[in-house]
Formats: structure tokens, C-alpha cells, sequence
């Protein structure tokens, strides 16, 4: 698994279109699942799929609303394992059938995308989050870890497609 802090400047529709700047304003991460892109992009696009593995270590999560289609709301609740709740609130930006996942999240504001490739009987998932600002960037990574958060969650994917092959 690769995990790497990016320098995007700002979000268009595709990766390649990403401009570089100085400033570090997001986190990538890359890896090989043991899972076909079927089972991986259900894993994504099914409501009471993605409530069993999203999110770091200890948080279960209640989804209220997903709906998988460009405009389309994702809003769910976390639960912490300290207890508390964090409403968590999304818009579906771009969704192009086994291959790209894109939304907008709110609060902290960042874009996140997600590229599915099939590798056979395994599926590379290419998952970038860009924030709105440097700013944001660096206190989502020092206050609330985000890049660890990250590489939980997709650990979290993984540990649930072992479960579900």
C-alpha cells in the first residue's frame, strides 16, 4: 500500500488535470485488493455495505442517505469509539460505473476520488482526498489525523472483502 501527501492545487474532473502547487493540500493512497472490481464497487455503492467498513478504527456508522449518482446526497452519522456522533454530509460529483467515484464533502470541505481498476481476480483502488485549503489540510492531518484515518479505512475495505469472498 502507498500513502502519499499530494500537492494539488485544486480539483477538476480527472486526475490527469490536477495542477501541482508548493503548498500540500491532500493525501493519496493506492492498493491492491484481494476482491474482483464487482464485489470492490458494491463495497462502494451499496448503502449497507460501505455502513460495515467506513471510516477509521473503532467508528461504526448509521447512513441515512446515498444515493450513487451525480448530484446525489451521501449523508451518514459516525459513531466514535469515544462515544460521540459526527454527521458527515456528501454530494456525489461524478460516478462512472466500475471505474470512478467522485464527491464533495462538507465540513471539513474536500473532494475526494476514487479510480477502480480490475486487475483480474484483484481490483487497485487509486483514492485521493484534496482540501479546499492548505490551512484545512494541515489541521485535518495534525488535529484529527487524517492520513491515518485514511489508511484505516482502506485496511477496513480490505478486512471486509476477506469477509465477503
Amino acid at each position: 500500500m502507498m500513502i502519499c501527501i499530494l500537492n494539488y492545487k485544486y480539483y477538476q474532473s480527472d486526475m490527469e488535470s490536477l495542477n501541482n502547487e508548493v503548498t500540500k493540500q491532500g493525501i493519496r493512497i493506492t492498493k491492491v485488493l484481494s476482491a474482483p472490481l464487482a464485489l470492490v464497487w458494491d463495497a462502494w455503492t451499496k448503502a449497507e455495505q460501505i455502513a460495515d467498513w467506513w471510516g477509521p478504527d473503532g467508528f461504526t456508522n448509521t447512513i441515512h442517505t446515498m444515493e450513487v449518482m451525480p448530484e446525489g446526497e451521501w449523508r451518514l452519522t459516525m459513531h466514535g469509539p469515544d462515544g460521540k456522533t459526527y454527521p458527515n454530509r456528501s454530494k456525489f460529483l461524478e460516478i462512472i460505473h466500475h471505474e470512478k467515484i467522485v464527491f464533495e464533502h462538507f465540513n471539513p470541505n474536500y473532494i475526494a476520488t476514487i479510480i477502480f481498476t480490475s486487475e483480474g481476480d484483484q481490483t487497485l483502488i487509486d483514492w485521493s482526498m484534496v482540501f479546499e485549503t492548505h490551512q484545512l489540510f494541515e489541521t485535518v492531518v495534525k488535529v484529527f489525523k487524517a492520513d491515518e484515518g485514511l489508511y484505516q479505512n482502506v485496511e477496513k475495505l480490505e478486512n471486509y472483502l476477506k469477509r465477503t469472498v
